[in-house]
């Protein structure tokens, strides 16, 4: 089974990516989980592992696709 990650930081842009690309890989039958980086920063180190620049972005699979920019990941590093 497809497994995807969405990694956001919780602004109103991340919020809506969130909506639209968990409804849509949901009807794809993609499990997806959502780690928001703003209360999860411990998750922050496995982003950047993953290839994520900024968020809102989503792994599937191992490849990533950066939607927008909401905030890079320096940025939310505390």
């Amino acid at each position: 089974m497809v497994q995807a990650v969405f990694y956001h930081a919780g602004c109103p842009v991340c919020v809506d990516a969130e909506h639209v690309v968990v409804d849509y890989l949901d009807k794809l039958k993609i499990t997806t989980e959502i780690v928001h980086l703003g209360t999860a920063q411990n998750r922050i180190e496995e982003a950047e592992k993953a290839g994520v620049k900024s968020v809102p972005a989503v792994v599937i699979d191992g490849r990533v696709y950066h939607i927008n920019f909401g905030a890079s990941l320096e940025d939310l590093k505390g």
